[in-house]
């Protein structure tokens, strides 16, 4: 089959609506999405700490966790199946090959970014801004709510880039998912394994809904960047 005859079949199975593709896709979105909803409250907590409070070792942290932005997704689901196979320590949960297990996973990679990204948005904020929120009155929730509505095109840019990250990865979701069709197959495991088995229809409409996530989640941070600058100079 020819290279158009592919893409051709490919957009079908889009277009049709094709039940096995679209529940992968569908398994994809739920995990990252949650796992975003759990990795972003202790990284902004973290972010918030290394930007306002002065502790020995506190350079070095941020240098570690600048370190694990790097780490490669197979070497981190390495280490969750260890921890979770029956013999590790975590073994009693019973959690290898599923989807929390790929949500463990997909949180230990998004947090690195997000700590990252956060505290670089928290910082370019006054400092002032803090003290000035809670002399009025505001608990300190809400002061920290204050920072990140004032750094809200900074922090907007890390939650883009932390999802786009752990949606494309495939290395952490293979080890600790087991690619089980209907249940931990995503969108990353399922293009490796449609391409070994030589059925390339199916992996080329699934690269072609990574692409697209891509191009939009790219075209949103190029917007929010261009209004980033805009309300500077403003």
């Amino acid at each position: 089959m020819s290279l158009w005859e592919t893409t051709q079949e490919a957009m079908g199975l889009l277009l049709r609506m094709d039940a096995a593709l679209w529940e992968i896709i569908g398994v994809s979105f739920r995990v990252s999405l949650l796992a975003m909803l759990a990795a972003v409250p202790p990284a902004l907590l973290i972010a918030f700490v290394l930007v306002r409070c002065a502790f020995p070792g506190r350079w070095l942290l941020i240098s570690l966790v600048n370190t694990l932005m790097a780490v490669p997704t197979v070497v981190v689901g390495l280490l969750l199946f260890i921890l979770l196979s029956r013999a590790g320590p975590l073994g009693d949960w019973h959690l290898l090959f599923s989807q929390p297990a790929m949500i463990m996973g997909q949180i230990l990679l998004a947090l690195p970014i997000l700590v990252v990204m956060l505290h670089a948005a928290l910082a370019s904020v006054d400092k002032r801004a803090w003290e000035t929120a809670l002399q009025l009155g505001a608990s300190r929730p809400a002061a920290l709510w204050r920072l990140v509505m004032e750094a809200r095109f900074g922090v907007m840019a890390a939650l883009v880039a932390a999802f786009g990250r752990i949606i494309a990865e495939v290395g952490c979701a293979m080890m600790v998912g087991g690619n089980i069709a209907g249940f931990t197959r995503n969108i990353t495991t399922a293009i490796a394994l449609e391409t070994l088995k030589g059925e390339y229809a199916q992996g080329v409409a699934l690269g072609m809904v990574l692409l697209v996530l891509a191009l939009a989640l790219n075209l949103l941070l190029g917007l929010l960047r261009g209004r980033g600058q805009l309300a500077v100079q403003a």
